[in-house]
């Protein structure tokens, strides 16, 4: 099935590196102010979804779902809710990591949500992945100039890492101690991270 696209306000200040990512069948859903970005992006929306109160709604000949201003989901929340009913196994979120510290934390929350649900889902900005590392190993590549796993559903345990400058064996992250902030792959090798319980949120910061 076609990969769901997500793409929310956020700053955008590398649009070559975000649409060298994108796919001609991606099914694109814009979130209210997300419009801004559909000229830079070079991608039509498969779907509208917005209250418009940061950006007027632009009337297009596309399916527009129209929020009520007064809600407890976010636009990108409930964009991923309409994609997860429409049958969508693989996400991928960009514009959603930026100056609001509360819709950053509100949004990595997603992948949380989509990890429960056993769907893909990656989160992408200008400089940086991020995934959940859960029930699947996850691998890490040389491309990546550091690497980062953080606690981010509470206590971590059974973690392994492989291939990196600071290696883990059956180790353990808590909330109160992120000491997993700023690994590195080791030259010529591809890291690897698993988890016996819980999950990590795995930022990968890639090489300008």
């Amino acid at each position: 099935m076609k990969r769901c696209v997500i793409v929310g306000g956020a700053d955008i200040c590398r649009a070559e590196r975000i649409q060298s990512m994108l796919r001609e069948d991606d099914y694109v859903i814009y979130c209210d102010s997300g419009l801004r970005h559909r000229e830079a992006l070079g991608a039509e929306p498969s779907l509208i979804v917005g209250d418009f109160d940061s950006h007027e709604n632009p009337n297009l000949p596309v399916e527009t779902i129209v929020l009520p201003r007064a809600k407890d989901d976010t636009d990108t929340v409930y964009a991923v809710r309409e994609a997860v009913k429409r049958g969508f196994n693989e996400f991928l979120l960009i514009g959603v990591i930026g100056a609001r510290l509360d819709h950053t934390i509100g949004n990595v929350s997603i992948l949380l949500k989509l990890d429960s649900l056993k769907k893909k889902a990656t989160i992408v900005d200008d400089y940086s992945e991020m995934e959940i590392v859960s029930r699947k190993k996850a691998k890490i590549d040389g491309e990546v100039s550091y690497f980062s796993l953080l606690a981010v559903d509470g206590t971590a345990r059974g973690i392994t890492i492989t291939g990196a400058k600071f290696p883990l064996s059956d180790a353990e992250i808590t909330p109160e101690y992120q000491y997993g902030v700023s690994n590195e792959v080791l030259p010529g090798q591809t890291a690897a991270v698993t988890v016996k319980e819980g999950r990590l949120l795995l930022v990968k910061v890639y090489k300008e």
